[in-house]
């Protein structure tokens, strides 16, 4: 499978130099859904099929990923910073006759949702984000032994060279690693999704590994900047996370309130794939916070 079922993919000029690969389906207010890592805009075929009843669903493969174009990385990690991330999906967005959508991420399409909410708050309406916490806290809360979970964060934040010779030697072991750590019901992924996922991050380990080298640096800038400033996201937030508050020892609630008044912060029982394990929950918790 490479794509989702009645949903036709288009290229999309965003940004000099970058062309997004996006699925687009139904019909109705917009919203927007960012994928995760190691994944595609595949990740959501299930939820995109649901709201697209009464919503325009458009669901992008990020820059660096997928059937997306992977700018060379820049010297001061622009090219991968969330902001220039997020600003890929507003110019999607808007090329498609979108001014304003709702937004919705997991995990890396996450952080660029959390970026565009706080860079475009005119222009994201409502906001969801699957399991992460902000980047500048997320190396916070990383400590001791617990922080053994990340070791991938610390191993892409390397400057260019060694991250990338040690994942291209061995890409389908260090993927499909966590296709199969992260995920509590391995049917969620069929064996020709997860060769979809494969198949895309192979193709990308040089993007891939210049996307988290970013969150070590310009993302950590931008966040920090925010935070000094006392910006915050000024749009309903729901925020869905498996209970990695209890599993690193800090609160998850109060953490996202500092960044989201008008927050609703819920845990789930399924694994990291939240979309591709539980899509029900992940549909109700969506069509919930639109509703706000």
């Amino acid at each position: 499978m490479t794509s989702i079922p009645g949903f036709p993919q288009h290229r999309v000029p965003v940004a000099d130099g970058v062309t997004l690969n996006a699925a687009v389906g139904g019909s109705g207010s917009p919203v927007v859904l960012l994928h995760g890592f190691p994944q595609t805009h595949l990740m959501w075929r299930h939820v995109a099929a649901d709201l697209a009843a009464d919503h325009t669903v458009i669901c992008p493969d990020l820059r660096g990923y997928g059937a997306s174009d992977k700018p060379a990385e820049a010297a001061d990690g622009s090219a991968y910073s969330k902001r220039a991330m997020a600003a890929d999906v507003v110019a999607l967005a808007r090329a498609l006759g979108h001014d304003r959508f709702a937004l919705a991420g997991h995990d890396r399409g996450a952080l660029v949702a959390f970026r565009a909410g706080l860079d475009h708050p005119e222009t994201v309406t409502h906001l969801a984000l699957l399991d992460i916490v902000p980047t500048l806290d997320m190396w916070d809360v990383l400590h001791g032994t617990s922080a053994a979970v990340g070791f991938h964060l610390y191993l892409m934040a390397q400057p260019p060279g060694l991250p990338e010779e040690l994942i291209g030697a061995a890409p389908d072991a260090f993927f499909g690693h966590f296709l199969d750590l992260w995920t509590r019901d391995p049917d969620a992924v069929p064996a020709e999704v997860r060769a979809a996922y494969l198949r895309a991050c192979r193709e990308s380990v040089p993007s891939i590994v210049a996307d988290y080298r970013a969150s070590a640096g310009v993302d950590v800038e931008h966040d920090t900047a925010d935070r000094t400033a006392g910006t915050t996201l000024r749009m309903p937030v729901s925020v869905l996370q498996q209970d990695w508050g209890a599993a690193l020892g800090y609160d998850a609630t109060a953490l996202w309130r500092a960044w989201a008044p008008d927050l609703n912060h819920s845990t789930v029982t399924c694994g990291h794939f939240m979309a591709e394990e539980d899509p029900t929950t992940v549909v109700k918790a969506l069509r919930d916070l639109l509703a706000r």
